[in-house]
């Protein structure tokens, strides 16, 4: 452990490093909803090269009694349950700060910093026991470590079991099981460690009036207010979320107040059909359209493509097809190795 360390209280940055995929994101965003209610000004920021379900993916939460919003250098606290990016979050936490990792498995060779603390809590040995479902096994753990960081950092427990009961309201069976995981984190850390530690939390009320909005949510409503009427999109994050809200918002305030008339359209309410295909058919179909269009595009820009080599479009013979390939979110080391048969 280092001697660098100085009162963080109410002043410091946390990352997680998730999977996509695997449920941390409404777990995150708990954290973040937490301290705004305790309420302590906080900005929090999702980071991901790709949205392809299993691949990295980051939030960062801005932690600064003095309303700081932008994303500033150093990690304070790195929560890490990625395998696959840890070596780089490992590195990116500064010196005086937290690694907390999934314990389950050790630390491989090469993570032996003296200028950092290590905290292991086995968070997939702690589900296991207590959750028999697979699925809940891996959701339940981001809750988990949610319990964890609310004694490590002081905040306010019944402030967690309210936005939980919240969260779930009209799917009450899913809030005692949440709250069982969020008490295993914490006995755990009570159990092992010292707490809380210098990045504490303590409850102000620096925010007056405000309130807390998501930036696809915050995008929508500035569609909303900036006039827009239309919405088309394909259904990949965060346009589905944008659009989503957009909807919502329509529902309200784009709805003729005498006739009921809708005032708005989606576009994907007039789509015919809808197909589905694997990843690899994906994959192999980027492939293809570089191969034979020269161009780069991502998944969600292949996949009419894929659709389309696959057979999955019915068009009578001789008719003209359009594929819009729109996008190019691509990340290069994903292609390394792979190879159209």
């Amino acid at each position: 452990m280092s001697d660098q360390r100085s009162d963080k209280t109410n002043d410091f940055v946390v990352r997680f490093a998730n999977v996509n995929g695997t449920g941390s994101a409404s777990a995150n965003a708990l954290f973040t909803k937490a301290v705004f209610r305790m309420g302590i000004p906080v900005t929090a920021k999702n980071i991901f090269p790709s949205n392809i379900q299993g691949l990295p993916t980051w939030y960062e939460v801005r932690v600064s009694e003095k309303g700081y919003l932008g994303r500033r250098e150093g990690i304070d606290l790195m929560v890490c349950v990625n395998p696959q990016s840890m070596a780089k979050d490992y590195a990116d936490v500064r010196p005086a700060g937290y690694f907390l990792y999934d314990s389950s498995k050790p630390l491989p060779a090469g993570y032996e910093r003296d200028d950092i603390t290590h905290l292991g809590i086995p968070l997939m040995e702690l589900c296991n026991a207590e959750f028999t479902d697979a699925r809940q096994r891996q959701l339940f753990k981001n809750i988990v470590y949610i319990g964890a960081l609310a004694v490590l950092c002081d905040i306010e427990f019944g402030v967690l079991e309210k936005l939980i009961t919240e969260q779930f309201r009209g799917k009450e069976k899913l809030i005692e099981p949440n709250y069982k995981a969020l008490k295993i984190g914490a006995d755990y850390v009570r159990d092992n460690f010292e707490h809380p530690f210098d990045l504490r939390l303590e409850r102000r009320d620096l925010l007056g009036d405000k309130i807390m909005m998501n930036g696809n949510s915050a995008c929508a409503l500035g569609a909303i207010y900036g006039g827009a009427t239309v919405a088309a999109w394909y259904p990949i994050t965060p346009s589905t979320s944008v659009v989503d809200a957009f909807a919502k918002y329509c529902s309200r305030y784009r709805v003729d107040g005498l006739t009921g008339k809708n005032n708005f359209a989606i576009v994907q309410r007039f789509v015919d059909d809808i197909v589905t295909l694997p990843d690899k058919d994906i994959f192999d179909a980027m492939i293809w359209t570089m191969s034979r269009c020269k161009l780069v595009v991502e998944g969600a820009a292949a996949a009419p493509v894929a659709a389309l080599l696959h057979g999955l479009i019915k068009a009578p013979k001789g008719s003209k097809v359009v594929a819009v390939l729109s996008g190019g979110n691509v990340n290069l080391d994903q292609l390394k190795g792979l190879k159209w048969n």
